[in-house]
């Protein structure tokens, strides 16, 4: 039976996923019939929570922000990720235990535990994560640092004035003078950075060491860094009472301690404050490894909840999200100009862009661009491969230009009847479509070392789709008759003739009769479906075949079929650029290319085209975690919050299933604007 717990705050009632943080308690704004209170922390505002939980005689219950929390920062909004519930005291208040200390006295850490802890630790080092992910990597701010130092680096924390970890972490003004008088005299060979608070040269807030920043030997570093970055900068680390002291023991650097933080007095630290000898003799303290002291903090006293579906998670959950949209933060970091959309398409991809270091403003046109004065992290954004005028004008300006297009697992319904993506690719260096340029899925396919954790879950993916019967579109009937024959069944899948994937990645073949008049050249005892685009059939786009043209050379034309369901019963799959051999190879079936589209010229597919660039053997696992997990963007239809592929598969077989009697591809164009209509309104209204 769950019991109720008092919260007299309304901001913490309000916290988003609460329940899934506090499953035992559901939040009451009325203390009768309350099992117990709760309150965030040490903060002033709980003291009236901890009057009433004395007064009733209530067990009172602190939360904090856990670890690693979010993307952005609290005060911007961003929801956290993971919580501490600590039913004994706070794990920053060393004046009296807390539950974190109890489980690392405990160590009740069976040797899968430690080994999670070792697997996670090493994530985080290696994806830079902390408790925020916004702040851009120490090559990004100072990317004239050189790449070999002349000098050792030791690094101090600094912390702002009044920070309530230094209060009950036995520090105040003087620790910080005996920290930076300490590392002066034990380092005289070594340049001295401090890392503080960027409000703090601001005048917003204040810091303990600011005025330090006159010695000869000193370098204050206020820009916002990602602090795994930097700390893997130094040869050796001080700290008071900050967290990035801990995070600095898990890059191997060497930790001096000068407040009593929670990492401190357990044999992993240099600790320098008085009373860490006083916590071992009161029994508070006891040596323990560095991965116990993980374990307990971030696997047991830690609640997390999976981003993706807002349900209680795990910390891998959290991490790999975080590591997802760091990279995105990356991608899209600056002021960037989407030049030429319509509003209906605004509405859509403005989720894709809700990472805290971009800056999305919409321009009608290249000759309103003109009249901007750009900010040194400018960029363009375009869609597709973009108006020429676009790229020249960003040629002009040498501001760099972002393509974005649909992704690869798209949405029930077709984008030209406005039925909004659950994917897009928003790419930096080209467009996946064109084959003349390198793109960053080239790049990805190319040069990313895929982790096993990338495989499995490309594995799975794969699984998910083709169990599901999962396409881009999701269109069309499963009505189809199966061929009767003996034959090599190929199947021709048509395309919008018009279409950039065609223009730019199959010079040779570029209608749909020309393909199917070379397939039947040269497999001419094969039984041939011809699949004709659902763009085609629904009267949206160009690249009809006359029936009596097309059943000259194909045996069978499917035009209102799932192009799955054609699938299901081909042997072969013969294309210029079609989506339809990606979906081919997830299916086990051979794929013939004649144009150069994503997937070809990784050994994968037979190719009638060279692909020098691509010069990588690949499995298909990898390309598809390169095409799948790391280059597209996932976004859910209801929240408009950024999700994983494997939760996009879910929603579409999901969407997929309420739709069984959604109207036919081809609807007369009295139906396609009412249809185009709501779909606007809808992504007017969630976007």
């Amino acid at each position: 039976m769950v019991k109720t717990a008092y919260i007299p705050s309304s901001g913490i009632r309000r916290i988003p996923h609460l329940r899934q943080f506090l499953p035992e308690y559901a939040p009451s704004a009325r203390i009768g019939g309350a099992a117990a209170v709760i309150g965030w922390g040490l903060r002033p505002t709980t003291r009236k929570a901890r009057a009433a939980a004395q007064a009733h005689g209530l067990p009172f219950i602190a939360l904090e922000d856990g670890f690693v929390r979010s993307l952005g920062l609290g005060v911007a909004g961003w929801p956290p990720f993971s919580m501490v519930v600590d039913d004994i005291g706070i794990y920053y208040d060393c004046t009296r235990p807390s539950r974190l200390e109890q489980l690392v006295l405990a160590a009740d850490m069976p040797s899968e535990m430690l080994a999670q802890a070792q697997e996670a630790a090493d994530f985080i080092v290696a994806h830079r994560l902390s408790k925020y992910n916004h702040a851009p990597d120490f090559a990004t701010v100072f990317p004239d640092a050189p790449a070999e130092k002349s000098r050792p680096v030791v690094l101090l924390i600094d912390q702002t004035f009044g920070d309530m970890a230094l209060q009950y972490g036995g520090a105040d003004e003087h620790t910080f003078r005996q920290m930076f008088q300490t590392a002066l005299n034990e380092n005289p060979d070594a340049d001295i950075w401090i890392k503080t608070h960027p409000d703090v040269l601001s005048g917003k807030k204040r810091g303990y060491l600011t005025d330090t920043a006159q010695h000869p030997r000193v370098r204050l570093l206020a820009e916002d860094i990602n602090p795994i970055s930097l700390l893997l900068q130094a040869d050796k680390v001080y700290a008071v009472t900050s967290q990035m002291g801990f995070e600095a023991l898990l890059c191997g650097k060497p930790l001096v301690t000068f407040g009593l933080p929670w990492y401190a007095g357990w044999g992993v630290s240099d600790d320098r404050h008085p009373d860490a000898a006083a916590l071992a003799a009161a029994g508070r303290r006891a040596p323990r490894s560095l991965m116990q002291l993980f374990a307990a903090a971030y696997l047991q006293y830690s609640r997390y909840i999976n981003p993706n579906t807002g349900e209680a998670g795990s910390l891998f959950d959290v991490l790999d999200h975080l590591a997802a949209m760091q990279r995105v933060n990356e991608k899209l970091r600056g002021e960037v100009y989407c030049v030429g959309m319509s509003l209906w398409k605004r509405a859509v991809v403005k989720p894709f862009f809700n990472v805290p270091s971009c800056r999305l403003k919409f321009v009608k046109s290249v000759q309103q661009l003109a009249q901007h004065n750009f900010p040194p992290d400018a960029r363009l954004l375009a869609w597709g491969n973009g108006k020429q005028e676009i790229a020249d004008f960003a040629a002009r300006r040498r501001i760099p230009l972002l393509r974005m297009e649909d992704g690869f697992i798209r949405s029930v319904g077709l984008g030209s009847n406005l039925v909004p993506a659950l994917s897009l690719v928003i790419d930096d260096i080209g467009i996946y479509f064109n084959a003349e340029t390198p793109s960053r899925l080239e790049h990805i396919l190319q040069n990313q070392n895929f982790s096993a954790r990338d495989i499995q879950t490309a594995l799975t993916l794969q699984k998910r789709l083709t169990e599901a019967n999962i396409s881009k579109y999701n269109v069309g009937s499963q009505a189809f008759t199966p061929p009767d024959t003996d034959k090599t069944v190929i199947l021709v899948p048509g395309q919008v003739e018009d279409d950039a994937s065609i223009r730019y990645g199959s010079p040779d073949i570029c209608r749909n009769l020309d393909l199917l008049k070379a397939v039947r050249a040269r497999r001419p005892d094969a039984y041939i479906i011809y699949k004709p685009h659902p763009d085609v059939v629904s009267g949206n786009r160009s690249g009809h075949i006359p029936p009596e043209e097309a059943a000259r050379y194909a045996d069978q034309t499917a035009a209102e079929a799932d192009i799955l369901t054609c699938l299901q019963y081909a042997d072969e799959v013969h294309t210029m650029t079609s989506l339809t051999g990606f979906e081919a190879l997830l299916r086990g079936k051979k794929v013939c290319c004649y144009g150069l589209p994503f997937y070809a010229g990784w050994g994968l597919t037979e190719d009638r085209l060279p692909a020098p660039r691509r010069s990588r053997r690949l499995s298909l696992p990898e390309l598809a975690a390169g095409t799948l997990l790391h280059y597209p963007q996932y976004i859910h239809p209801d929240t408009r919050r950024a999700i994983d592929a494997l939760t996009a598969a879910v929603v579409l077989a999901q969407q997929k299933a309420q739709q069984k009697n959604a109207a036919p591809i081809h609807r007369s164009w009295l139906a396609k604007q009412g249809g185009k209509i709501r779909q606007l309104l809808h992504s007017l209204k969630n976007g």
